[in-house]
């Protein structure tokens, strides 16, 4: 029900309004077909539309439709007519409504209930800007839904005493049922193409990494050949520091090098291109061959699990995963960490599975990158890396029929679980 005026005559039909009830008929359809007619843009745009529209049609000093900003719990006006009050009311800051600060439109917004009134300006409960600063006497407002949901106001405002009549106000009620639709139009409108061009710009980025990265691994081997003649050049005359950097660039290289088949089996993996070739294989050995691989002076590696474990798998694949695993366990350990990798069976209801644990002593995951942790190029606070390790890690452990799963509580550590099914035991063939 709407607020009454406070003891004040109510003026059903204002100088030049429509006189009767087919006049006013007519006039709502008008006004819908114009509304149902704006073109389909962005929320603001259409919203600015709209308020200009409703400011001719009522012959209001303003017109705005607000909508809550959660994050600062105000009402914006997303659409204030091109009225001379409307651009005073943008220059004094009127146009952002904090709730904290209460006044009737915010009371609208809260209960639901449609407001009118003629002397607003008598109001003790509105806000001083809006009665002396913007100098509005008549008012009528009305919650606006979108979509089902309370979102905003849509209040129509004039410096005549007694301005807007009872008929206005239902007018106006059922106008503003079609604002919320054409309002949740433009949202979608709007949505739609933020993600098309977010897909877009995903697929020329897409595209420019993998010619970058095809084109950077035929540079790597030729790079790898070099440098390989000469350690050994440095190791004949037993050049203690040449063979050193030599080593060392050759260990930075070998990280270029895989950076490069993440970046290229990530494009395959889009294309559908992501083969596997299944074989049998001893777990263990495997493990073991990724950890001297990734060994390093600063860090100390600990294994937990059956002395010999055979899986039927891709050998290169699954260590691919696991290196990764265990270079983000590295990265993130500090020095002097431990890297804790466990194997171990387990019979489940669907079969035999073989999981595969990685720990570190790092910080841990930051709550918010968690749920997008395996996400392409997610990246956390402070990371130097492209983020497509673990994505590539959990790809490949989704290939196999298994799962890639990550614990973490912040300052004690993170653990990551690969979990592959089909595994056997017994001796591997050599």
């Amino acid at each position: 029900m709407p607020f009454p005026a406070r003891g004040r005559r109510v003026v059903l039909v204002p100088r030049g309004r429509p006189q009767n009830e087919s006049e006013r008929r007519e006039l709502l359809w008008s006004a819908l077909e114009k509304l149902l007619e704006l073109p389909a843009a962005e929320l603001q745009s259409t919203m600015a539309s709209v308020s200009q529209l409703l400011a001719e049609l009522f012959e209001a000093d303003k017109v705005d439709i607000f909508f809550l900003e959660p994050s600062t719990q105000t009402l914006v006006a997303a659409g204030v007519s091109d009225t001379p009050m409307g651009r005073k009311q943008k220059s004094l800051g009127l146009n952002r409504l904090q709730l904290a600060n209460r006044g009737r439109i915010v009371e609208v917004f809260e209960t639901g209930r449609s407001w009118h009134t003629g002397h607003q300006d008598e109001d003790p409960e509105e806000l001083p800007g809006i009665k002396f600063a913007l100098g509005i006497r008549s008012a009528i407002a009305v919650a606006l839904e979108v979509g089902g949901e309370r979102r905003g106001v849509l209040e129509c405002s004039s410096a005549q005493a007694e301005f807007f009549s009872l008929d206005d106000l239902r007018f106006l009620e059922v106008t503003t049922r079609w604002v919320g639709v054409v309002a949740h139009r433009a949202e979608l409108v709007e949505a739609l193409t933020k993600a098309a061009t977010e897909q877009g710009r995903r697929g020329v980025a897409d595209e420019l990494i993998t010619v970058l990265a095809h084109d950077m691994g035929n540079y790597l081997a030729p790079m790898r050949a070099r440098l390989e003649l000469i350690r050994r050049r440095a190791a004949r005359a037993k050049e203690a520091e040449d063979l050193r950097d030599t080593e060392a660039a050759l260990a930075s290289l070998e990280g270029l090098a895989r950076l490069t088949a993440d970046l290229l089996d990530v494009s395959r993996l889009d294309q559908g291109l992501f083969t596997l070739r299944v074989q049998p294989l001893d777990v263990m050995q495997l493990v073991e061959e990724v950890l001297a691989a990734a060994r390093t002076p600063t860090h100390t590696f600990q294994t937990r699990g059956p002395e010999e474990f055979v899986l039927i798998g891709d050998p290169d694949r699954l260590r691919q995963a696991l290196s990764n695993l265990v270079a983000n366990a590295v990265k993130h350990s500090p020095p002097g960490g431990v890297v804790t990798v466990e194997v171990e069976r387990q019979n489940r209801e669907d079969g035999s599975w073989a999981v595969v644990s990685v720990s570190d002593q790092g910080p841990g995951v930051p709550p918010s990158l968690l749920p997008r942790l395996f996400d392409r190029f997610a990246r956390g606070p402070g990371s130097s890396g492209l983020g497509l390790g673990l994505h590539l890690a959990r790809q490949i452990a989704l290939a196999h029929g298994g799962t890639l799963e990550a614990e973490s509580a912040p300052g004690k550590g993170a653990r990551f679980v690969l979990s592959v099914p089909g595994y056997r035991v017994g001796p591997v063939s050599r």
